[in-house]
Protein backbone atom coordinates (compact mmCIF):
# COMPACT_ATOMS: atom_id res chain seq x y z
CA UNK A 1 0.00 0.00 0.00
CA UNK A 2 0.98 3.53 -1.03
CA UNK A 3 0.08 6.95 1.07
CA UNK A 4 -0.74 8.20 -2.34
CA UNK A 5 -2.92 5.60 -3.70
CA UNK A 6 -4.39 5.87 -0.43
CA UNK A 7 -5.35 9.24 -0.52
CA UNK A 8 -6.56 9.22 -3.90
CA UNK A 9 -8.95 6.65 -3.39
CA UNK A 10 -10.35 8.55 -0.26
CA UNK A 11 -11.45 11.07 -2.30
CA UNK A 12 -12.29 8.91 -5.35
CA UNK A 13 -14.95 7.11 -2.73
CA UNK A 14 -16.39 11.08 -1.43
CA UNK A 15 -16.80 12.06 -5.23
CA UNK A 16 -18.78 8.86 -6.18
CA UNK A 17 -20.51 9.04 -3.18
CA UNK A 18 -21.50 12.92 -3.99
CA UNK A 19 -23.56 11.52 -7.51
CA UNK A 20 -26.13 10.16 -5.64
CA UNK A 21 -27.94 13.11 -4.10
CA UNK A 22 -26.36 14.78 -7.35
CA UNK A 23 -28.72 12.71 -9.38
CA UNK A 24 -31.45 13.26 -6.76
CA UNK A 25 -31.39 16.95 -7.89
CA UNK A 26 -30.50 16.21 -11.53
CA UNK A 27 -33.98 13.87 -11.36
CA UNK A 28 -35.92 16.25 -8.70
CA UNK A 29 -35.45 19.06 -11.39
CA UNK A 30 -37.29 17.27 -14.49
CA UNK A 31 -40.80 16.14 -12.12
CA UNK A 32 -43.26 18.21 -10.50
CA UNK A 33 -43.34 20.44 -7.94
CA UNK A 34 -45.17 18.18 -6.33
CA UNK A 35 -43.27 15.59 -6.71
CA UNK A 36 -39.48 17.02 -5.69
CA UNK A 37 -38.74 15.53 -2.29
CA UNK A 38 -40.75 12.12 -3.30
CA UNK A 39 -37.80 11.93 -6.05
CA UNK A 40 -34.91 12.99 -3.86
CA UNK A 41 -35.74 10.70 -1.50
CA UNK A 42 -35.62 7.88 -3.81
CA UNK A 43 -31.89 8.69 -4.13
CA UNK A 44 -31.06 9.60 -0.61
CA UNK A 45 -32.55 6.31 0.84
CA UNK A 46 -30.74 4.03 -1.65
CA UNK A 47 -27.34 5.83 0.72
CA UNK A 48 -28.88 3.78 3.34
CA UNK A 49 -30.83 0.76 2.10
CA UNK A 50 -28.87 -0.37 -0.37
CA UNK A 51 -25.47 0.91 0.95
CA UNK A 52 -26.22 -1.49 3.94
CA UNK A 53 -26.99 -4.53 2.10
CA UNK A 54 -23.78 -4.04 0.43
CA UNK A 55 -21.77 -4.47 3.49
CA UNK A 56 -23.93 -7.23 4.76
CA UNK A 57 -24.02 -9.51 2.09
CA UNK A 58 -23.78 -8.04 -1.17
CA UNK A 59 -20.29 -7.40 -1.49
CA UNK A 60 -19.46 -11.20 -0.96
CA UNK A 61 -21.79 -12.31 -3.32
CA UNK A 62 -19.60 -9.71 -6.00
CA UNK A 63 -16.45 -9.96 -4.63
CA UNK A 64 -16.05 -13.52 -3.12
CA UNK A 65 -14.12 -16.19 -4.32
CA UNK A 66 -17.14 -18.15 -5.07
CA UNK A 67 -17.74 -19.49 -9.17
CA UNK A 68 -18.03 -17.93 -12.68
CA UNK A 69 -21.72 -17.10 -11.75
CA UNK A 70 -22.08 -15.67 -8.04
CA UNK A 71 -19.26 -15.14 -5.29
CA UNK A 72 -19.41 -16.92 -1.85
CA UNK A 73 -20.07 -15.99 1.86
CA UNK A 74 -16.68 -15.80 3.18
CA UNK A 75 -16.85 -11.82 2.80
CA UNK A 76 -20.43 -11.48 4.58
CA UNK A 77 -21.08 -8.96 7.23
CA UNK A 78 -17.60 -7.80 6.14
CA UNK A 79 -15.73 -11.15 7.87
CA UNK A 80 -12.10 -10.56 6.92
CA UNK A 81 -12.70 -7.01 5.19
CA UNK A 82 -9.93 -5.35 7.36
CA UNK A 83 -7.04 -2.95 7.05
CA UNK A 84 -4.91 -5.29 4.80
CA UNK A 85 -4.15 -4.55 1.37
CA UNK A 86 -6.23 -5.17 -1.47
CA UNK A 87 -3.70 -3.95 -4.52
CA UNK A 88 -2.54 -0.99 -3.12
CA UNK A 89 -5.00 0.45 -0.87
CA UNK A 90 -6.90 -1.25 2.19
CA UNK A 91 -9.28 -3.94 1.76
CA UNK A 92 -11.97 -1.90 3.52
CA UNK A 93 -11.57 1.48 1.44
CA UNK A 94 -11.57 -1.07 -1.90
CA UNK A 95 -15.05 -2.17 -0.39
CA UNK A 96 -16.47 1.15 -0.01
CA UNK A 97 -15.17 2.53 -2.91
CA UNK A 98 -17.52 -0.43 -4.64
CA UNK A 99 -20.25 0.25 -2.18
CA UNK A 100 -20.49 3.79 -4.04
CA UNK A 101 -21.53 2.23 -7.34
CA UNK A 102 -24.01 -0.24 -6.02
CA UNK A 103 -25.87 2.52 -4.42
CA UNK A 104 -26.14 4.79 -7.28
CA UNK A 105 -26.53 2.35 -9.68
CA UNK A 106 -30.39 1.03 -8.32
CA UNK A 107 -30.78 5.01 -7.48
CA UNK A 108 -30.79 5.18 -11.20
CA UNK A 109 -33.66 2.83 -11.78
CA UNK A 110 -35.96 5.51 -10.30
CA UNK A 111 -35.77 8.01 -13.14
CA UNK A 112 -38.35 5.25 -14.71
CA UNK A 113 -40.97 5.32 -11.95
CA UNK A 114 -41.34 8.50 -10.00
CA UNK A 115 -44.58 10.28 -9.57
CA UNK A 116 -45.79 6.93 -9.11
CA UNK A 117 -44.07 3.93 -7.05
CA UNK A 118 -45.13 3.41 -3.53
CA UNK A 119 -42.41 4.47 -1.45
CA UNK A 120 -42.38 1.61 1.12
CA UNK A 121 -42.54 -0.89 -1.65
CA UNK A 122 -39.43 1.04 -3.11
CA UNK A 123 -37.45 0.62 0.08
CA UNK A 124 -38.04 -3.30 -0.01
CA UNK A 125 -36.58 -2.85 -3.77
CA UNK A 126 -33.91 -1.10 -2.77
CA UNK A 127 -31.73 -3.91 -0.86
CA UNK A 128 -33.07 -7.02 -2.47
CA UNK A 129 -32.63 -5.73 -6.00
CA UNK A 130 -28.50 -4.68 -4.78
CA UNK A 131 -28.29 -8.41 -3.81
CA UNK A 132 -30.25 -10.19 -6.36
CA UNK A 133 -29.06 -8.63 -9.86
CA UNK A 134 -26.23 -6.00 -9.38
CA UNK A 135 -23.95 -8.34 -6.57
CA UNK A 136 -24.33 -11.42 -9.36
CA UNK A 137 -23.14 -9.27 -12.28
CA UNK A 138 -20.79 -6.99 -10.71
CA UNK A 139 -19.04 -10.44 -10.01
CA UNK A 140 -19.70 -11.54 -13.65
CA UNK A 141 -17.26 -8.72 -15.04
CA UNK A 142 -15.33 -7.42 -11.89
CA UNK A 143 -14.77 -10.25 -9.32
CA UNK A 144 -13.28 -12.94 -11.68
CA UNK A 145 -16.68 -14.48 -13.10
CA UNK A 146 -17.59 -15.65 -16.73
CA UNK A 147 -17.72 -12.37 -18.04
CA UNK A 148 -13.69 -11.68 -16.82
CA UNK A 149 -13.11 -14.58 -18.10
CA UNK A 150 -14.33 -13.76 -21.62
CA UNK A 151 -12.51 -10.81 -21.86
CA UNK A 152 -15.24 -8.80 -21.38
CA UNK A 153 -14.19 -5.13 -20.86
CA UNK A 154 -15.58 -2.82 -18.97
CA UNK A 155 -13.51 -0.10 -16.73
CA UNK A 156 -16.09 1.57 -14.74
CA UNK A 157 -19.34 0.62 -15.29
CA UNK A 158 -20.58 0.21 -18.82
CA UNK A 159 -22.89 -3.02 -18.92
CA UNK A 160 -22.65 -3.59 -14.29
CA UNK A 161 -23.81 0.02 -13.95
CA UNK A 162 -25.74 1.73 -16.96
CA UNK A 163 -26.95 -1.46 -18.84
CA UNK A 164 -28.39 -2.82 -15.93
CA UNK A 165 -29.90 -0.11 -14.44
CA UNK A 166 -31.60 0.87 -17.67
CA UNK A 167 -32.52 -2.59 -18.14
CA UNK A 168 -34.24 -2.63 -14.83
CA UNK A 169 -35.40 0.70 -15.26
CA UNK A 170 -37.37 -0.40 -18.61
CA UNK A 171 -39.22 -3.31 -16.94
CA UNK A 172 -40.21 -1.11 -13.95
CA UNK A 173 -41.48 1.70 -15.66
CA UNK A 174 -43.51 -1.12 -17.69
CA UNK A 175 -44.45 -3.40 -14.96
CA UNK A 176 -46.02 -0.01 -12.72
CA UNK A 177 -47.35 1.51 -15.59
CA UNK A 178 -47.85 5.59 -17.10
CA UNK A 179 -48.72 7.92 -14.42
CA UNK A 180 -52.46 8.96 -14.62
CA UNK A 181 -51.78 11.97 -16.59
CA UNK A 182 -49.52 10.59 -18.50
CA UNK A 183 -50.08 11.71 -22.63
CA UNK A 184 -53.22 13.13 -21.02
CA UNK A 185 -51.43 16.75 -20.40
CA UNK A 186 -47.98 18.43 -20.53
CA UNK A 187 -45.61 16.72 -17.55
CA UNK A 188 -42.93 19.67 -17.36
CA UNK A 189 -39.80 20.06 -15.50
CA UNK A 190 -40.61 22.04 -11.90
CA UNK A 191 -36.62 24.11 -11.57
CA UNK A 192 -34.60 23.58 -14.52
CA UNK A 193 -31.39 24.84 -12.64
CA UNK A 194 -31.66 22.42 -10.46
CA UNK A 195 -31.10 19.84 -13.14
CA UNK A 196 -28.47 21.43 -15.10
CA UNK A 197 -26.73 21.84 -10.68
CA UNK A 198 -27.62 17.95 -10.89
CA UNK A 199 -25.54 17.41 -14.16
CA UNK A 200 -22.48 19.68 -13.41
CA UNK A 201 -22.58 17.86 -9.74
CA UNK A 202 -22.68 14.60 -11.75
CA UNK A 203 -19.77 15.42 -13.74
CA UNK A 204 -17.53 16.68 -10.91
CA UNK A 205 -18.39 12.94 -9.05
CA UNK A 206 -17.92 11.38 -12.20
CA UNK A 207 -14.21 11.62 -11.80
CA UNK A 208 -14.09 9.64 -9.24
CA UNK A 209 -16.05 7.62 -11.06
CA UNK A 210 -13.98 6.55 -13.93
CA UNK A 211 -10.93 7.63 -12.62
CA UNK A 212 -11.29 6.28 -9.69
CA UNK A 213 -11.67 3.03 -10.85
CA UNK A 214 -7.47 2.75 -12.24
CA UNK A 215 -7.70 2.41 -7.97
CA UNK A 216 -4.29 3.61 -7.48
CA UNK A 217 -3.02 7.45 -8.42
CA UNK A 218 -1.20 6.89 -11.27
CA UNK A 219 -0.94 7.71 -14.96
CA UNK A 220 -4.12 5.22 -16.03
CA UNK A 221 -6.05 7.35 -13.57
CA UNK A 222 -5.07 10.95 -15.05
CA UNK A 223 -5.82 8.92 -18.90
CA UNK A 224 -9.49 8.13 -17.40
CA UNK A 225 -10.00 11.46 -16.08
CA UNK A 226 -8.70 13.09 -19.11
CA UNK A 227 -11.24 11.27 -21.11
CA UNK A 228 -14.17 11.77 -18.61
CA UNK A 229 -13.66 15.35 -19.18
CA UNK A 230 -13.42 15.36 -23.10
CA UNK A 231 -16.40 12.54 -24.07
CA UNK A 232 -19.15 14.54 -22.44
CA UNK A 233 -17.85 18.27 -24.33
CA UNK A 234 -18.22 16.40 -27.60
CA UNK A 235 -21.32 14.81 -26.76
CA UNK A 236 -22.75 18.58 -25.10
CA UNK A 237 -21.37 20.44 -28.52
CA UNK A 238 -22.70 17.36 -31.15
CA UNK A 239 -26.02 17.69 -28.87
CA UNK A 240 -26.42 21.73 -29.21
CA UNK A 241 -25.80 21.09 -33.06
CA UNK A 242 -28.62 18.70 -33.50
CA UNK A 243 -30.95 20.69 -30.94
CA UNK A 244 -30.32 23.98 -33.27
CA UNK A 245 -30.62 21.91 -36.30
CA UNK A 246 -34.60 20.55 -35.26
CA UNK A 247 -35.28 23.15 -33.34
CA UNK A 248 -33.46 26.08 -33.87
CA UNK A 249 -33.23 26.94 -29.89
CA UNK A 250 -30.83 24.89 -27.05
CA UNK A 251 -32.88 23.57 -24.59
CA UNK A 252 -30.86 23.52 -20.82
CA UNK A 253 -32.81 20.51 -20.00
CA UNK A 254 -31.08 19.28 -23.40
CA UNK A 255 -28.05 20.20 -22.81
CA UNK A 256 -27.54 18.40 -19.00
CA UNK A 257 -29.10 15.14 -20.57
CA UNK A 258 -26.49 15.45 -23.32
CA UNK A 259 -23.53 15.94 -20.32
CA UNK A 260 -24.64 12.88 -18.52
CA UNK A 261 -25.03 11.10 -21.58
CA UNK A 262 -21.50 11.43 -22.33
CA UNK A 263 -20.15 10.80 -19.15
CA UNK A 264 -22.23 7.12 -19.38
CA UNK A 265 -20.90 6.69 -22.80
CA UNK A 266 -17.43 6.88 -21.83
CA UNK A 267 -17.74 5.22 -18.47
CA UNK A 268 -17.05 1.52 -19.91
CA UNK A 269 -13.80 3.01 -21.75
CA UNK A 270 -12.79 5.50 -19.95
CA UNK A 271 -8.87 3.85 -19.05
CA UNK A 272 -8.89 1.57 -22.33
CA UNK A 273 -8.54 4.26 -25.14
CA UNK A 274 -6.97 7.46 -26.23
CA UNK A 275 -8.25 11.32 -25.54
CA UNK A 276 -8.81 10.94 -29.41
CA UNK A 277 -11.05 8.19 -29.37
CA UNK A 278 -13.03 9.44 -26.15
CA UNK A 279 -14.12 12.79 -28.46
CA UNK A 280 -15.53 10.20 -30.93
CA UNK A 281 -17.45 8.00 -28.55
CA UNK A 282 -18.56 11.18 -27.31
CA UNK A 283 -19.85 12.32 -30.42
CA UNK A 284 -20.76 9.37 -31.78
CA UNK A 285 -23.19 8.87 -28.35
CA UNK A 286 -25.29 11.89 -28.57
CA UNK A 287 -26.92 10.27 -32.14
CA UNK A 288 -29.20 7.15 -30.70
CA UNK A 289 -29.85 8.80 -27.16
CA UNK A 290 -31.11 12.39 -28.75
CA UNK A 291 -33.20 10.28 -31.26
CA UNK A 292 -34.47 7.92 -28.64
CA UNK A 293 -35.82 10.62 -26.54
CA UNK A 294 -37.80 11.80 -29.45
CA UNK A 295 -39.36 8.78 -30.05
CA UNK A 296 -40.25 7.85 -26.61
CA UNK A 297 -42.21 10.83 -26.15
CA UNK A 298 -44.50 9.48 -29.05
CA UNK A 299 -45.18 6.16 -27.44
CA UNK A 300 -46.89 4.77 -23.86
CA UNK A 301 -43.56 3.68 -22.14
CA UNK A 302 -43.84 6.10 -19.11
CA UNK A 303 -40.40 5.54 -18.69
CA UNK A 304 -40.52 9.19 -16.67
CA UNK A 305 -36.85 10.57 -17.34
CA UNK A 306 -35.29 8.67 -19.96
CA UNK A 307 -33.75 6.34 -18.15
CA UNK A 308 -32.99 4.05 -21.34
CA UNK A 309 -32.19 6.53 -23.51
CA UNK A 310 -29.90 8.16 -21.78
CA UNK A 311 -27.97 5.49 -19.61
CA UNK A 312 -29.29 2.18 -21.46
CA UNK A 313 -28.07 3.41 -24.89
CA UNK A 314 -25.07 5.50 -23.54
CA UNK A 315 -24.02 2.42 -22.12
CA UNK A 316 -24.33 0.21 -24.37
CA UNK A 317 -23.32 2.42 -26.92
CA UNK A 318 -19.46 2.73 -24.92
CA UNK A 319 -19.58 -0.62 -24.09
CA UNK A 320 -19.44 -1.86 -27.39
CA UNK A 321 -17.14 0.99 -28.79
CA UNK A 322 -15.33 0.05 -26.21
CA UNK A 323 -14.57 -2.85 -28.23
CA UNK A 324 -13.87 -1.03 -31.05
CA UNK A 325 -11.40 1.77 -29.87
CA UNK A 326 -9.73 0.21 -26.82
CA UNK A 327 -5.67 0.31 -27.77
CA UNK A 328 -3.35 -1.38 -25.64
CA UNK A 329 -0.68 2.01 -26.42
CA UNK A 330 -2.63 3.45 -23.98
CA UNK A 331 -3.41 0.50 -21.77
CA UNK A 332 -1.19 -2.78 -21.68
CA UNK A 333 -4.40 -4.03 -19.48
CA UNK A 334 -6.44 -3.98 -22.05
CA UNK A 335 -7.17 -5.01 -25.47
CA UNK A 336 -6.80 -4.38 -28.59
CA UNK A 337 -10.46 -3.63 -30.51
CA UNK A 338 -11.11 -3.66 -34.15
CA UNK A 339 -10.02 -0.78 -34.82
CA UNK A 340 -6.67 -1.96 -34.00
CA UNK A 341 -6.68 -5.50 -35.57
CA UNK A 342 -8.81 -7.12 -32.94
CA UNK A 343 -12.64 -7.67 -34.18
CA UNK A 344 -13.10 -10.58 -31.71
CA UNK A 345 -13.40 -7.80 -28.58
CA UNK A 346 -16.07 -6.13 -30.34
CA UNK A 347 -18.44 -9.36 -30.58
CA UNK A 348 -17.26 -10.05 -26.86
CA UNK A 349 -18.56 -6.35 -25.81
CA UNK A 350 -22.07 -7.12 -28.05
CA UNK A 351 -22.26 -10.19 -25.80
CA UNK A 352 -21.37 -8.85 -22.53
CA UNK A 353 -24.31 -6.22 -22.99
CA UNK A 354 -26.53 -8.48 -24.22
CA UNK A 355 -26.20 -11.00 -21.01
CA UNK A 356 -26.38 -7.68 -19.12
CA UNK A 357 -29.90 -7.04 -20.10
CA UNK A 358 -31.29 -10.34 -20.05
CA UNK A 359 -30.24 -11.00 -16.55
CA UNK A 360 -31.26 -7.81 -15.34
CA UNK A 361 -34.61 -7.62 -16.72
CA UNK A 362 -35.70 -10.91 -16.07
CA UNK A 363 -34.42 -11.00 -12.63
CA UNK A 364 -36.02 -7.23 -11.98
CA UNK A 365 -39.20 -8.10 -13.40
CA UNK A 366 -39.89 -11.34 -10.88
CA UNK A 367 -38.40 -9.35 -7.78
CA UNK A 368 -41.08 -6.95 -8.84
CA UNK A 369 -43.78 -8.86 -9.11
CA UNK A 370 -42.62 -10.71 -5.73
CA UNK A 371 -43.09 -7.51 -3.74
CA UNK A 372 -46.04 -6.73 -5.43
CA UNK A 373 -47.38 -9.99 -3.81
CA UNK A 374 -46.82 -8.10 -0.74
CA UNK A 375 -46.63 -4.50 -1.15
CA UNK A 376 -49.11 -2.38 -3.74
CA UNK A 377 -46.08 -1.06 -5.96
CA UNK A 378 -47.82 1.75 -6.86
CA UNK A 379 -49.66 4.46 -5.16
CA UNK A 380 -53.65 5.20 -5.98
CA UNK A 381 -54.87 7.83 -8.15
CA UNK A 382 -56.13 9.79 -5.13
CA UNK A 383 -52.15 9.76 -4.25
CA UNK A 384 -50.56 10.13 -6.88
CA UNK A 385 -53.06 13.32 -7.85
CA UNK A 386 -52.11 15.29 -4.44
CA UNK A 387 -48.39 14.64 -5.08
CA UNK A 388 -46.00 12.14 -3.85
CA UNK A 389 -44.45 14.49 -1.74
CA UNK A 390 -47.45 14.91 0.63
CA UNK A 391 -48.96 11.22 0.06
CA UNK A 392 -45.81 9.63 1.11
CA UNK A 393 -43.65 11.98 3.17
CA UNK A 394 -46.44 14.13 4.87
CA UNK A 395 -43.94 17.23 3.72
CA UNK A 396 -43.48 20.01 0.96
CA UNK A 397 -40.40 20.50 -1.31
CA UNK A 398 -41.99 24.16 -1.02
CA UNK A 399 -43.83 25.85 1.40
CA UNK A 400 -45.87 27.97 -0.27
CA UNK A 401 -49.31 27.92 -0.46
CA UNK A 402 -50.88 25.20 1.79
CA UNK A 403 -47.59 24.09 2.89
CA UNK A 404 -48.20 26.24 6.16
CA UNK A 405 -51.49 24.21 6.46
CA UNK A 406 -49.81 21.23 6.66
CA UNK A 407 -47.50 21.94 9.18
CA UNK A 408 -50.61 23.02 11.55
CA UNK A 409 -52.69 19.97 10.14
CA UNK A 410 -49.47 17.36 11.22
CA UNK A 411 -51.87 14.54 9.49
CA UNK A 412 -51.70 15.09 5.83
CA UNK A 413 -51.87 11.26 4.97
CA UNK A 414 -54.23 10.14 7.78
CA UNK A 415 -56.27 12.64 6.66
CA UNK A 416 -55.42 14.63 3.51
CA UNK A 417 -59.23 15.79 2.44
CA UNK A 418 -59.48 18.64 4.90
CA UNK A 419 -56.55 20.57 4.40
CA UNK A 420 -58.39 23.04 1.90
CA UNK A 421 -61.36 23.69 4.05
CA UNK A 422 -62.04 26.98 5.32
CA UNK A 423 -61.58 26.65 9.04
CA UNK A 424 -57.73 25.59 7.78
CA UNK A 425 -57.29 28.16 5.64
CA UNK A 426 -58.18 30.53 8.23
CA UNK A 427 -55.81 29.47 10.25
CA UNK A 428 -52.95 29.86 8.32
CA UNK A 429 -53.12 33.98 9.33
Amino acid sequence: MTAADTAWMLMATALVLLMTPALGFFYGGLVRSKNMLNTLMMSIASLGFAGIAWAVLAYSLAFGTGNAFLGDLSKIFLSGVNLEAQGKIPHLLFMAYQGTFAIITVALISGAIVERMRFTAYLVFLPLWTIVVYAPLAHWVWGGGWLAKLGALDFAGGTVVHINAAAAALVAALVLGPRKDYARQAILPHNVPLTVLGAGLLWFGWFGFNAGSALEANNLAALAFVNTMLAPAATLLVWTLLDLMRTGKVTAVGSATGIVVGLVAITPAAGFISPASALAIGAIAAFPSYYALLFRARTRLDDSLDVVAAHGLGGTVGAILTGVFSQTTWNSAGANGLLFGNPKQAAIQILASVAAMVFSGVLTFALLKLIGLFIPLRTDSRAEGLGMDVSQHGEEAYTGGDGAILLLDRSPIANPAPISTPALTAEKG
